[in-house]
């Protein structure tokens, strides 16, 4: 029998990552390489994708009840070939994980970024 585990939503404003995406101590701290270039593909669009990882990333700590407890780095969001995002966790937060999965969902609307995280078990 499968669960829910937590849950997980966060806001994050494109203004906000928009002065961020030129930074690369911040890009470096808090994003994998992965998604340091996967935002780079994106050209304009790059302040808003930022926006979404960003509070995808926050969303999971949330899911998981541990607030910022470990590098934001062990959490990386990457997509599908149609586009779907999909939560990989490494180090830290794959521990607290304890394999469980996460399910991912973020979408944008005018100057904000939105996530929305279920941490479920995996049977």
């Amino acid at each position: 029998m499968s669960g829910i585990l937590g849950i997980g939503v966060d806001l994050c404003g494109i203004e906000r990552m928009s002065k961020l995406a030129d930074d690369p101590r911040f890009l470096d701290r808090y994003f994998t390489e992965g998604e340091r270039a996967y935002v780079c593909s994106k050209g304009q669009g790059a302040a808003q994708t930022l926006a979404g990882l960003f509070a995808a990333k926050e969303a999971v700590c949330k899911a998981l009840g541990t607030g910022i407890a470990f590098s934001l780095r062990d959490i990386e969001v990457f997509h599908t070939e149609l586009g779907q995002p999909q939560i990989r966790l490494t180090g830290a937060a794959l521990a607290k994980a304890a394999g469980g999965e996460m399910h991912l969902s973020i979408t944008h609307e005018l100057d904000t970024a939105a996530a929305f995280v279920v941490w479920s078990t995996s049977n």
